[in-house]
C-alpha cells in the first residue's frame, strides 16, 4: 500500500497534513523566513544615529543642572547646620553677660571656638525707649563656602539691676 500526499489545496489548511514542498517552495518559505528574521533584528538591535544624538544632548543639559541642584542642596544644608550653631553661640554669650552683668560697656566683642569651628561675636549695649531698659544684641558672624553670614540675637535687660549690683 503506497502513501499518497494530499492535495495541495486541503494540506495548506489541515493541522499536522503531511504535504511535499517542492524544492522551490522550500527555497522561498526559507528565503522569506530568513530576511525577516535579519530585517527584524536589525530593527530592534541598534539604535539610529538621531536617537544617540538626542540622547547625548539630552544628558548634557540635564547633568550640569542636576550637579548645580546637588551643589546648592549641600550649601544649604552647611548653612543650616552653621547657623543653629551661630544662634546657640549667640544665646549662650547674651546669658552669659545677663547673668554676669557684663555688659554695662556699650559694646564687646570676641571669638568663641565651638567645637573645630570658631565664631567671631559682637555684643551691643543700647538704651531702649523706657530709662532703665537696655537692649542687648549679640551677632554672630561665620563662613560657609566662602561666603560671610551673620546670626543676631536680641533682648532687654533691666539696666538698674546691673548697676544695683556693681554699686554694692
Amino acid at each position: 500500500m503506497k502513501l499518497r500526499p494530499p492535495s495541495a489545496s486541503n494540506a495548506r489548511w489541515l493541522p499536522g497534513a503531511l504535504r511535499a514542498m517542492t524544492n522551490d517552495e522550500c527555497r522561498m518559505a526559507k528565503s522569506r523566513h530568513s530576511s525577516f528574521v535579519i530585517r527584524h533584528s536589525r530593527r530592534t538591535a541598534a539604535f539610529t544615529l538621531a536617537e544617540v544624538l538626542a540622547a547625548l544632548v539630552f544628558m548634557a543639559i540635564v547633568i550640569p543642572v542636576v550637579v548645580e541642584c546637588l551643589h546648592i542642596a549641600s550649601q544649604a544644608g552647611e548653612v543650616a547646620q552653621r547657623k543653629s550653631e551661630a544662634a546657640r553661640v549667640a544665646e549662650r554669650i547674651l546669658n552669659e553677660s545677663i547673668v554676669t552683668t557684663n555688659w554695662n560697656q556699650s559694646a564687646q566683642n570676641g571669638t568663641v571656638q565651638d567645637g573645630k569651628r570658631e565664631f567671631d561675636w559682637t555684643l551691643q549695649n543700647e538704651p531702649w525707649n523706657q530709662d532703665p531698659i537696655r537692649l542687648l544684641t549679640v551677632q554672630v558672624k561665620y563662613t560657609v563656602q566662602g561666603r560671610d553670614y551673620s546670626v543676631q540675637l536680641s533682648t532687654l535687660a533691666d539696666g538698674s539691676f546691673s548697676s544695683s549690683m556693681t554699686n554694692n
